[in-house]
């Protein structure tokens, strides 16, 4: 199968289950499922290349395994969310921003559909790799892809834990990880995308360089998109002087030492 058509595979199934996720979100006017199907469609993605790639066999796995739990994972936590609780604040401020237009949010999630899409070229010139043994690249793939999917896994934990007792509501975390960084989640989502780029290194200086895609990408997204300014916007229209002072204090990204309250930005 050529690489174009099995991309346009992908965009296309992940667009029809975009819009499944629409028509549920018309029903429930829960749009936070956008982000379970983005999730999951890119772990099926990764093992959709790992089968269909013309890359040697451990390329193929790595990407197959990686991915999937990897997406697997961010999928389960997701959808537990989405299942048990209202509507993420980022949507409900959409919803209202939008006067809850379904056109609009019909738009949005075949947008999802596509960067679903976008997102998966790393997977796939992963997957194409010729180098068939184990080198220092794929080794580093491999641990960086580990690194992020503990780090990933804590942070998120961390947050729910704090979450669930009723004495947080309103106040902002700063526990474990959420010390040292305002979205450490989103920090170790970025650098997990660096696995692949390692991943890729055998199959050609202009391939390894495509595969950068996926963390600039992904640096654009969370960093100013639709990553942490929706996030921010909702935390404080919630959580007020509380946020702003840990914004004060704490890197937004990057885990970092903080800084004391009262020092200049």
């Amino acid at each position: 199968m050529s690489g174009f058509t099995s991309i346009l595979i992908v965009w296309a199934a992940a667009s029809a289950m975009m819009v499944g996720g629409w028509l549920y979100q018309r029903s429930t006017r829960n749009a936070g499922i956008v982000d379970a199907l983005w999730s999951t469609g890119m772990a099926a993605s990764a093992v959709f290349y790992a089968w269909t790639g013309s890359g040697a066999t451990l390329p193929r796995l790595l990407v197959g395994v990686m991915g999937a739990l990897w997406g697997a994972r961010l999928a389960a936590y997701i959808w537990h969310r989405v299942m048990n609780e209202s509507e993420d604040g980022r949507y409900v401020a959409l919803r209202q921003r939008w006067n809850d237009n379904q056109t609009k949010f019909l738009i949005f999630f075949l947008a999802q559909g596509l960067l679903t899409a976008l997102f998966s070229l790393p997977f796939w010139i992963a997957a194409h790799n010729p180098v068939a043994g184990w080198t220092p690249w794929s080794i580093l793939a491999v641990l960086v892809w580990a690194i992020a999917l503990a780090g990933e896994s804590v942070a998120d934990r961390q947050l729910a834990a704090f979450r669930a007792e009723p004495s947080n509501k309103g106040k902002t975390c700063r526990r474990g990880l959420w010390r040292y960084s305002r979205h450490p989640n989103y920090f170790f989502e970025w650098l997990h995308w660096f696995a692949y780029v390692a991943l890729a290194v055998g199959s050609g200086t202009g391939w390894v360089l495509a595969s950068l895609v996926g963390p600039t990408l992904m640096l654009c997204t969370l960093y100013w998109v639709t990553g942490i300014p929706y996030t921010e916007a909702q935390a404080l229209r919630s959580r007020g002087d509380d946020y702003r002072d840990y914004q004060r204090t704490t890197s937004p990204l990057i885990p970092w030492f903080p800084r004391k309250s009262n020092d200049p930005r």
